[in-house]
């Protein structure tokens, strides 16, 4: 199994973002920078963090039940503090913080169980650096210099032997603080089917937008980084995302060839946000019922559809993400192929079409309409043939 297989296939993952911040739920470790709190204010926080009701075998069959394949621990954020008992200094959940124990291999033992893959969330920053003067207890002595984080980095991948690892800290910072072609050096045990997320070039390395589709996703497999909702902490979320939101996002994503990254931020002591479970549930039994919409297929392209679109890898059924209910007749324009059947996914209910206009050997292309699904679904076109699509010539000819 290559690099591409895994990942290009897996179309959701579980990013959890999880340390000292969830303690106050600040807005991540940015605050200590921002000016939100003051930095020694921010790492009293280590105090608090206790994980006295983490449970991974809980995590792991939530995000099983989501649908996802794999899922992305944050190892190191911004703060500097690890969730494993790293040789390279004192600030670590293992030795400055109630939860006293490694948080990682847990997790990574319980996603394996349920035959998902594992990723590490490392930030190649420091805040702390900024304020030196300021490092929280003096016990934890100074911030992690580059030496010690490459020793982290190593730590991490002889230890865990993750299948993803998402860097994060790079961009704008100088091209010495992290480059991807060092990675076959600094961590000679990577395999090949190990994905790179974050890094600056080089092979195995994926974009990862956030926040927003991309109007023209990346050629190869890339992945969406998407919240649950709109606050950066876990406490009073603003804006929550509905289910209906979310399967349009996933199906926007999954339409462009990406994966769905979807961010969710567990309370200090381990527990995830109820309205969290709830909708990655949600979202879970939407995509066990068109799963064959979801997986081993490739999108269509833009122009042809208002919407997300997806076509089987034997390029003969076309499904049509009707994921917010339309007013009018959906529209199908330039498909060359006769329609054998039109239904809808999820219950295989026929669903009525007609086709108009078009002129085929003055080569203009007819139009499909169909009736609109009672409730937002996936739509199956059964064609008669290969896929052929009407293409535009006249103005290069």
């Amino acid at each position: 199994m290559t690099t591409q297989s895994w990942f290009a296939e897996a179309r959701l993952g579980i990013f959890v973002h999880w340390g000292i911040s969830s303690v106050r739920g600040v807005a991540l470790s940015r605050s200590s920078v921002s000016g939100e709190i003051a930095y020694q204010e921010y790492m009293e926080q280590l105090g608090g963090f206790t994980a006295a009701r983490y449970n991974a075998d809980a995590w792991a069959e939530l995000f099983a039940r989501a649908g996802a394949k794999y899922a992305v621990l944050t190892a190191r954020q911004h703060d500097g503090v690890a969730l494993w008992d790293t040789a390279t200094t004192e600030l670590s959940v293992v030795r400055a913080t109630p939860a006293g124990r490694d948080l990682i291999r847990p997790f990574a033992r319980a996603l394996r169980r349920r035959g998902l893959r594992v990723g590490v969330y490392f930030s190649y920053l420091d805040r702390g650096q900024r304020s030196a003067a300021a490092v929280g207890p003096a016990r934890l002595g100074p911030p992690a210099d580059a030496g010690a984080r490459r020793r982290q980095v190593r730590e991490l991948v002889g230890n865990y032997r993750p299948d993803l690892l998402w860097f994060d800290g790079a961009g704008g910072h100088g091209h010495e603080r992290w480059r991807a072609e060092e990675l076959p050096g600094l961590v000679p045990v990577l395999g090949p089917e190990t994905v790179v997320i974050g890094g600056s070039g080089g092979d195995g390395v994926h974009d990862a937008p956030e926040l927003g589709i991309p109007v023209i996703p990346s050629d190869g497999p890339w992945e969406l980084c998407y919240p649950l909702d709109d606050a950066q902490g876990h406490t009073s979320p603003a804006g929550q995302q509905s289910v209906g939101e979310l399967i349009h996002v996933f199906a926007e994503t999954v339409s462009g060839g990406g994966n769905l990254l979807l961010k969710t931020s567990p309370r200090e002591d381990g527990t995830i946000l109820p309205g969290h479970a709830d909708r990655l549930t949600g979202l879970g039994r939407w995509i066990r019922r068109n799963r064959d919409a979801v997986y081993a297929t490739t999108g269509l392209p833009y122009g042809y559809f208002e919407g997300p679109s997806t076509l089987s890898q034997d390029r003969r059924t076309l499904f049509l993400f009707c994921t917010r209910a339309p007013w009018h007749l959906i529209e199908l324009r330039g498909l060359r192929n006769a329609v054998r059947r039109v239904s809808v996914l999820s219950t295989g209910a026929e669903v009525p079409y007609h086709v108009v206009g078009g002129l085929p050997d003055w080569n203009i292309p007819r139009v499909i309409r169909i009736k609109p699904p009672a409730s937002p679904g996936v739509l199956v076109l059964e064609l008669d043939g290969e896929l052929e699509l009407h293409q535009d010539t006249w103005m290069t000819e």
